[in-house]
C-alpha cells in the first residue's frame, strides 16, 4: 500500500510540474512582451503545454521511472551541475529576449517559412526526445550511474543509430525556440544552450564508457554519439 501510495504521490507531482510550468512560461512571456496578441508565444505555449502533458501520463511508463525522473538519487557529476547552472539561466534569458522583442519590435524581418520551418524542426527534436526517454528505462533528468536500479545499457529504438538520441531531440528543440518565439535575438542564448548540449554529450558519453558495464562494448556496435556519419 506505502508503495502505491508514493506511485500516485509521484504521479500526481509530475502531474503538477507539467501544468505548473506552463503557467509560470506563459506569466513571463506576456508579461515581459505587454500584450495578449502575442501569437508565437501561443503557439510555443500550447505545444509545450500538450508535450508536458504527455511527458507526465502516457509516456511515462512505470512509477519507479516517474521517482527517478523527478527526485534523482545520489551520484549527479559536478560537470552535470554546471552545465544546469549555466543553460537554466539561459532559458529564461531566452524567454524574456522574446518577450522584450516582441514588445519593442526588434525582429522584423523573419519569413512565415523560417517561422513554420522552426516549428517542425522543434516537433521534429520533441518527438525524438520522448522516443528516447520511452524507450530508455534509465532516461534520466541528470547523469548518474543508477547502480540503485539496475542501470544497464539501451540498444533499442532510436539507440540503434546514435547512442544520445535525446540529446538530439534536445539540440533540435533548443535551437529552434527563439525561430518558435520569433525573435533572432532570442535564438543566440539558446544557440549557446544547444553547444552546451553537444559538450554534455561528450562527457556523458565519456563517463558511460569509463563506469557503465557494456557501453564500452556498445560503442562498437553503434558507432556516432548524434549524427550518424559525423560524430
Amino acid at each position: 500500500m506505502a508503495k502505491l501510495d508514493l506511485s500516485q504521490k509521484a504521479r500526481r507531482q509530475m502531474m503538477l510540474r507539467a501544468l505548473l510550468a506552463p503557467v509560470l512560461m506563459i506569466g513571463l512571456l506576456f508579461l515581459v512582451a505587454g500584450r495578449w496578441d502575442y501569437w508565437q508565444a501561443w503557439v510555443y505555449s500550447v505545444m509545450n503545454t500538450i508535450i508536458l502533458i504527455l511527458m507526465g501520463t502516457l509516456l511515462t511508463k512505470n512509477s519507479e521511472l516517474v521517482e527517478e525522473r523527478l527526485n534523482p538519487k545520489e551520484g549527479m557529476k559536478g560537470w552535470d551541475k554546471f552545465y544546469f547552472a549555466v543553460t537554466t539561466p539561459l532559458y529564461i534569458v531566452a524567454l524574456v529576449v522574446s518577450g522584450l522583442d516582441a514588445r519593442f519590435g526588434w525582429t522584423t524581418n523573419m519569413p512565415l517559412f523560417v517561422y513554420w520551418a522552426g516549428v517542425v524542426l522543434y516537433l521534429l527534436g520533441q518527438a525524438i526526445f520522448l522516443w528516447a526517454r520511452y524507450t530508455n528505462n534509465y532516461f534520466s533528468s541528470v547523469v548518474r550511474i543508477q547502480s540503485d536500479r539496475g542501470h544497464s545499457v539501451c540498444k533499442e529504438g532510436p539507440y540503434r543509430y546514435v547512442r544520445h538520441p535525446g540529446y538530439v531531440g534536445g539540440f533540435l528543440f533548443t535551437v529552434t525556440i527563439g525561430i518558435i518565439l520569433g525573435s533572432w535575438w532570442a535564438s543566440i542564448p539558446q544557440v549557446i544552450a544547444a553547444l552546451m548540449l553537444v559538450w554534455r554529450t561528450a562527457r556523458e558519453d565519456k563517463t558511460l564508457q569509463a563506469e557503465l558495464p557494456g557501453y564500452a562494448e556498445y560503442t562498437t556496435q553503434t558507432r556516432y554519439r548524434l549524427l550518424p556519419g559525423i560524430w
